[in-house]
């Protein structure tokens, strides 16, 4: 066994590295981006990378690099069951549907005519969502129809921009009223400059447009349920919304109270990822009449915001309380490691 690892800041690589080298494991720091990659792996088993939707390059080829590693014979981490469906939530409805799954309701439209002719038709409020986007980027209400239509028309016509800086400001505000500190300050100026200077993301992958995408608005939720599957184990959160507002992804308001898990959102996880062979996936729950219902899968979250969670369910739904990086139990699941 010979671990190819492809470094990522501050992200899941900084543990790897870690156990890697406590466990004296064979590995080796390779480059995802080189052209002779696939050479640089002729003697390794495993390639680990921590690819993130923040990253233009690796969202252009990182899954295509996947796919021809596994027809090698090379393990992936992520794997293509992982990662197909990565940071694209008109993917993730197709495969939540096509197994049956607990969703909230999504509609997806490649027509301005026929888009314009469900908003006109339908209940509000609803959610308006571009494929990608982390912690709430991109995710409108919509509480009527006209707001509906000015979507429609907007992403049947200019599009938007992969990366909305106006919201990321506005994010960077409320985070810094929360935290006021040295580091979320300077975050503040960095954010007022980043108003005026197009990301790379937007540089590289241009802007949305041709499909509009909407969800159901299911009120009376004040948090969201998440639930990562890691092999065998599973790790949970709840997720407070953001004061005056409806989104949980990126509020930074978590508890990590295990009484606060519903048994049942674990065991829906374990299903799924059970069904959809997978070695790490993130589910996000909100409750529609006392139904778990899910809003959007992933493979990858932010290690920081998991610092507190206090340990693992089993299939069992018994709890051991363990705390350690969530990053270590993906590298000791791809080793076969019990430990």
């Amino acid at each position: 066994m010979k671990i190819a690892i492809h470094p990522f800041k501050n992200g899941f690589s900084d543990s790897w590295l870690e156990v890697l080298k406590k466990r004296n494991t064979n590995y080796k720091i390779v480059d995802c981006y080189s052209s002779n990659i696939i050479e640089q792996l002729n003697d390794c088993t495993h390639l680990i990378w921590q690819w993130t939707q923040a990253d233009p390059v690796a969202m252009m080829m990182a899954y295509d690099l996947t796919k021809a590693l596994e027809q090698k014979g090379i393990k992936v981490f992520p794997s293509s069951n992982n990662s197909w469906h990565f940071d694209d939530k008109v993917a993730q409805k197709y495969l939540l549907e096509a197994i049956d799954a607990q969703s909230v309701k999504s509609y997806v439209f490649y027509n301005k005519d026929t888009a314009k002719i469900w908003a006109s038709s339908c209940s509000y409020p609803k959610v308006f969502k571009l494929k990608g986007g982390a912690s709430s980027n991109n995710v409108k209400l919509a509480k009527d129809k006209k707001q509906a239509i000015r979507l429609i028309n907007k992403a049947f016509g200019k599009g938007f921009t992969r990366v909305n800086r106006l919201d990321l400001f506005n994010e960077r505000i409320r985070k810094f009223k929360l935290t006021p500190s040295h580091k979320t300050l300077l975050g503040l100026a960095k954010g007022v400059a980043r108003l005026f200077v197009p990301t790379d993301l937007e540089k590289t992958l241009g802007k949305d447009r041709g499909y509009a995408y909407f969800q159901e608005f299911i009120p009376n939720n004040d948090s969201d349920i998440r639930v990562i599957i890691i092999g065998e184990k599973a790790f949970g959160i709840k997720r407070m919304v953001r004061k005056n507002d409806f989104r949980a992804s990126g509020s930074g308001l978590i508890s990590y109270n295990i009484n606060d898990i519903p048994n049942e959102c674990i065991k829906i996880a374990f299903d799924l990822s059970e069904k959809l062979n997978t070695d790490c996936l993130c589910y996000d729950f909100v409750y529609q009449e006392n139904t778990p219902k899910l809003i959007e899968i992933s493979y990858g979250f932010a290690p920081i915001a998991y610092i507190g969670v206090k340990g693992y369910w089993n299939k069992n739904l018994i709890f051991t309380y363990e705390q350690k990086p969530l990053a270590d139990y993906i590298l000791l699941d791809i080793l076969n490691c019990n430990d």
